[in-house]
């Protein structure tokens, strides 16, 4: 099975990426949702709120979409960064304290649920950024499953003590492992020296054609083992790269496999032994 999934921000967060795109990442998201469709492949597109507020002409086509699911991606992408540095260093917590991410994620929720109608049941955080309080949080929420982190040999959903289940990344990322926009070869190499970054998949990054290279491998590699793919997109990154040729490459081996929603991860949950005896005696 693979988990297709997409990260899609507004515009006014002014990222990187958006310095660089001719047309807005919303714009982007839409050329993307084209080819999705087209391949008729599911995606879980993780939203921020204020797409739902500030874009919402665009954000509706792909809300429209019978192929897609949607999930929250905080309200405004850890917006302003220096309250966020500040909460990391003082409280350990990137997010910010209990009471500011429940409210974050609270407005998140409910934007989508008064513009789609529908509950969403999925998360991921802006930058992977899983903080101390994120499982208490999303479980009160009742949102069931987030797709934080990056790690290559996890294949399956785990629960937390929340009871929230844990899906991240085991496909190698796009966006901090490939040149483009800003991220040139002296820009990365600058950067590496001042962060010393590193996820499960190391430290290098890749251009687009070597990078799609090592996507397809990996899908491969967990189809002929019977082992789940979890695979994040940025639409704005294959459009900044090269206008979507070598994603296309990758969708048309997707196409060929069974994709599923996010959603559809999360474990059903079986009647208890005790239950299952009383009704099978009743």
């Amino acid at each position: 099975m693979i988990y297709l999934s997409a990260d899609i921000h507004h515009a006014s967060l002014r990222t990187g990426n958006q310095a660089h795109c001719d047309i807005s990442e919303l714009g982007t998201a839409k050329l993307f949702l084209q080819r999705i469709e087209q391949a008729q492949v599911k995606v879980t597109c993780f939203i921020t709120g204020r797409c739902f507020v500030e874009e919402w002409a665009d954000t509706r086509v792909l809300c429209m979409s019978d192929w897609v699911e949607i999930g929250g991606h905080t309200w405004s992408g850890f917006t302003p960064q220096i309250w966020h540095r500040i909460c990391n260093k003082l409280l350990g917590s990137y997010n910010g304290p209990h009471w500011y991410q429940y409210l974050d994620t609270l407005g998140t929720i409910k934007i989508i649920e008064s513009k789609t109608g529908k509950r969403i049941s999925c998360w991921r955080n802006h930058m992977y950024m899983h903080g101390p309080h994120t499982d208490r949080v999303l479980s009160k929420l009742g949102i069931k499953l987030c797709s934080d982190g990056v790690k290559r040999n996890n294949f399956q959903p785990l629960e937390s003590k929340h009871g929230i289940y844990n899906f991240p990344i085991n496909i190698i990322p796009d966006h901090e492992h490939l040149y483009h926009a800003e991220r040139t070869p002296e820009w990365v190499e600058h950067w590496q020296k001042r962060y010393s970054w590193s996820d499960d998949f190391g430290s290098q990054s890749y251009y687009i054609r070597e990078w799609t290279e090592r996507v397809l491998s990996q899908l491969k590699s967990c189809a002929a083992q019977g082992l789940d793919a979890n695979l994040l997109i940025h639409p704005i990154t294959m459009y900044l790269c090269d206008k979507f040729q070598c994603f296309d490459k990758i969708l048309d081996y997707i196409s060929t496999q069974e994709t599923a929603w996010l959603s559809d991860s999360i474990p059903v949950p079986h009647p208890s032994q005790d239950f299952t005896e009383e009704t099978r005696h009743a």
